[in-house]
C-alpha cells in the first residue's frame, strides 16, 4: 500500500514538473505580440494595427488573439484601425475573479468577457466599433453589441455562436469543466498531450479546408495547452448554453447592421444550428454562406470577411 501511494505521488510530481516545463517553454517562445492594459485588476492583452474605422476581433475557443496576425489582420487594416484582444483566461488575458457559492466560479460569461474587453476598448480610445467574433468570439461579440447597442457601429458573426444546440458537449468540456476533472485531467494532458492529438485536432476544426503551413506554431498552441488556460476554455464552453438560452430572447432588440458569415460545411459550429436561424431574429441581420467552407473562412478565404466588414462599415455609415 506504501509502494501504490509513494508511486502516486511521484506520479503527481512527475506530471505537474513536466506540465510547468512545458507552460514555461510556451510563454518564453510566446511572448505578448502586443501590449496589456488592466482593467479592474485584470490584465488584457491587446494589439492594434492599421488607421480608419475601428474594427475589434475577438477569437474563438481555445485560441488567442494570433488568431488574426497571419495575414488577415494586415489585410484589414489597410482600410481600418484593427483591435485585437485575448479572451479571459486565454493568451495574455487573465481571468476574472472567482465568484463565491457558484458551481462553476470562474464561468466567464459572454457578458462578462464582453464588458472586461470594451472596459479596455473604451481605455485605448475605442468609439462605435464594428466587432468581429469568430466561433465563441461570435457569441460575446453578440454580447457586447446587446449591452452596448447604441455604441456598436455594427457586428460581424464569423462561423458564430448564436444560438441553443441539441444534445451534449463531449467529454472534453464536460469532463474538464468540473472541479475533480480540472485538477486530475488537465494536467496530465499539458503535461503528456501528444503532438500528433494537437495536429489532428487543428485539422478537424479547419475541415474540409486544410490549416495553413505553421498555423499551430504561429498561434502558440503550446498558450492553449497551459493548465489554466485548458481550465478556462472548459469551463466557459461548458456553462455556455444557458446563457446562449437567454440572450435569444433579446436578439431582436439589436438594432445595429449585422453581417454574419458561414460555411456550409462547417461542422464545429453547424449553420443550420446557428446562423440560418439567428439571421431571423434581428431586423438588421443578413447571410452570406460560403459553400464548401468549413469553421476557419477568415484562413481559407479572407476576401470575404473583410468583404462582410466593408458591407457592415457601409451599413453603418462608416464608409
Amino acid at each position: 500500500m506504501i509502494y501504490v501511494l509513494v508511486s502516486l505521488a511521484g506520479l503527481v510530481a512527475l506530471t505537474h514538473w513536466r506540465a510547468s516545463a512545458h507552460e514555461a517553454a510556451a510563454e518564453a517562445a510566446h511572448p505578448p505580440a502586443g501590449e496589456i492594459v488592466t482593467v479592474d485588476g485584470v490584465p488584457v492583452h491587446y494589439k492594434i494595427i492599421g488607421s480608419g474605422p475601428d474594427v475589434v476581433l475577438i477569437h474563438g475557443a481555445n485560441g488567442n488573439l494570433n488568431e488574426f496576425t497571419m495575414g488577415f489582420a494586415q489585410m484589414l487594416a489597410e482600410d481600418y484601425r484593427v483591435i485585437m484582444f485575448d479572451r479571459p483566461g486565454l493568451g495574455w488575458t487573465g481571468r476574472l475573479p472567482a465568484k463565491a457559492g457558484a458551481w462553476n466560479a470562474r464561468e466567464e460569461t459572454p457578458q462578462e468577457q464582453a464588458r472586461l474587453l470594451a472596459g479596455a476598448a473604451d481605455m485605448l480610445g475605442v468609439e462605435n466599433p464594428i466587432v468581429l467574433g469568430h466561433s465563441f468570439g461570435g457569441i460575446v461579440a453578440l454580447a457586447w453589441g446587446l449591452e452596448r447597442n447604441d455604441e456598436t457601429a455594427a457586428l460581424v458573426l464569423v462561423a458564430s455562436v448564436s444560438k441553443p444546440w441539441p444534445g451534449e458537449l463531449g467529454p472534453t468540456y464536460t469532463v474538464g469543466g468540473t472541479t475533480l476533472g480540472g485538477a486530475l485531467l488537465i494536467p496530465l494532458a499539458t503535461a503528456f498531450l501528444p503532438e500528433s492529438y494537437v495536429e489532428q485536432s487543428v485539422g478537424e476544426v479547419f475541415a474540409p479546408q486544410p490549416a495553413p503551413d505553421g498555423y499551430a506554431k504561429h498561434l502558440g498552441i503550446g498558450l492553449s495547452l497551459r493548465r489554466e488556460s485548458i481550465r478556462a476554455n472548459a469551463q466557459q464552453v461548458n456553462a455556455l448554453r444557458p446563457h446562449v438560452v437567454e440572450m435569444e430572447k433579446v436578439y431582436g432588440t439589436l438594432t445595429m447592421p449585422i453581417e454574419l458569415v458561414h460555411g456550409s460545411a462547417d461542422t464545429t459550429v453547424p449553420p443550420d444550428i446557428h446562423a440560418q436561424r439567428f439571421v431571423n431574429d434581428a431586423p438588421n441581420a443578413n447571410l452570406t454562406m460560403l459553400p464548401g467552407q468549413g469553421h476557419m473562412p477568415q484562413h481559407s478565404v479572407p476576401d470575404e470577411i473583410i468583404a462582410a466588414i466593408d458591407r457592415a462599415a457601409a451599413r453603418a455609415g462608416l464608409r
